[in-house]
C-alpha cells in the first residue's frame, strides 16, 4: 500500500511550479497521490512540470494579477471541487543596495513576493476551511538574518513568516493550519531569473558553501520533502512553524 495513501484524494495548488523548488513540490504531491494544479506565469516551463505525471495540471496565470487568485481557486474548484493545500511558493529577487533600488524593482517584489499571497490565501479560504486544509508559505532562511544587497527581498520574505505566524493563531479556530518552510541555498534558476551573470552567479554560490555548515547546495527536491510534511496530514498538531531547510546557514 502506498505510504502516502491519506494524500490520495486531496487537492493541492502549487505556486511558481514552472521551476526549482515549486516544480519539485507539484511532482513531489502529486507522487504521493494528490491531484496538483501547478501555476506559473509561462506554459511551456509548467507543461515539462506536467510531463509524466498525469495527477499534475498546469494552469498558466499571473498571481500579481486583479482576477489572478480568485481564476487560480476557481480553476481548482472547477475541476476537482475542493481545495486542501495551498503552497505559496512564487517569488522574484531583484538585487540592490538601498540606495540604487529602482520603483519597479520595488513594486514587483512587493507584488509578487507578499501581496499575490495575501490575495491567493484569502481566495482560498472558504475551500480551505471547508476541507480542513492547509497554506504553505515558502520564506527564506536568509530572512531571518541581514542580506545585504537583497534586503527588500529578505524584508518580503521576513512579513511572509510574520503572516505565516498571525494566520496560524487566527485560523486555528476554523480548522487551517499555517506552516513555513524557509530554504537556504538551493540549486534553483532563480540567481537567472534575476538577470545575474555566470561570475557573479558562481561568486553568490561560492559564498552561499562558506555559509553552510553542510558544505553543499540543496535540492529541490529537499524542499519539496519538507513542504509535503508539513502539509501531510499526520502533521495535523503542527501550525505558526517556519522550518528552515538550509543545511544549518540559519544557525551557523
Amino acid at each position: 500500500m502506498n505510504s502516502n495513501a491519506a494524500q490520495d484524494s486531496r487537492v493541492v495548488v502549487v505556486t511558481g511550479a514552472g521551476t526549482g523548488i515549486g516544480r519539485a513540490t507539484a511532482r513531489a504531491f502529486a507522487a504521493g497521490g494528490a491531484q496538483v494544479v501547478a501555476v506559473g506565469r509561462r506554459a511551456e516551463p509548467l507543461r515539462e512540470t506536467a510531463s509524466g505525471h498525469e495527477r499534475i495540471v498546469p494552469l498558466a496565470a499571473d498571481i500579481t494579477a486583479a482576477d489572478g487568485p480568485r481564476r487560480i481557486v476557481a480553476a481548482a474548484l472547477e475541476r476537482h471541487g475542493r481545495l486542501d493545500v495551498l503552497v505559496n511558493n512564487a517569488g522574484i529577487v531583484r538585487s540592490g543596495a538601498l540606495g540604487d533600488l529602482e520603483p519597479e524593482a520595488i513594486s514587483a517584489q512587493l507584488a509578487t513576493n507578499l501581496v499575490a499571497p495575501v490575495l491567493l490565501s484569502q481566495a482560498a479560504l472558504p475551500a480551505l476551511e471547508a476541507a480542513a486544509g492547509v497554506i504553505v508559505n515558502v520564506s527564506t532562511s536568509v530572512g531571518q538574518r541581514a542580506w545585504p544587497g537583497s534586503s527588500l527581498y529578505a524584508a518580503t520574505k521576513g512579513a511572509l513568516e510574520v503572516l505565516t505566524r498571525s494566520w496560524a493563531v487566527e485560523l486555528a479556530p476554523r480548522g487551517v493550519r499555517v506552516v513555513a518552510v524557509a530554504p537556504g541555498a538551493i540549486d534553483t534558476p532563480i540567481g537567472e531569473h534575476q538577470g545575474l551573470t555566470p561570475e557573479r552567479t558562481a561568486a553568490l554560490r561560492a559564498w552561499q558553501l562558506a555559509h553552510t555548515p553542510l558544505a553543499r547546495i540543496g535540492r529541490p527536491e529537499e524542499v519539496a520533502w519538507a513542504i509535503t510534511q508539513l502539509a501531510a496530514p499526520a502533521a495535523s498538531f503542527v501550525t505558526g512553524v517556519v522550518l528552515p531547510v538550509d543545511g544549518g546557514a540559519v544557525v551557523a
